[in-house]
């Protein structure tokens, strides 16, 4: 188990973490397209609920 945690950490210290840049801009990334994303939802389900709502009507 020792060994284990040893080869843990030594892994940890090869990793090249990204810098406070590039977390930022990622960030912001994944927030624009979060919320295209749900545009597109929104306007897809508005879209079936008005043609739902028109085919439930004719009968």
């Amino acid at each position: 188990m020792k060994q284990y945690i040893k080869d843990i950490i030594a892994e940890f210290k090869r990793v090249q973490w990204p810098s406070w840049d590039d977390l930022q801009n990622d960030a912001i990334v994944v927030a624009i397209a979060s919320v295209i994303i749900a545009l597109i939802i929104y306007f897809m389900d508005q879209s079936f609920n008005n043609i739902l709502g028109w085919f439930y009507s004719i009968f």
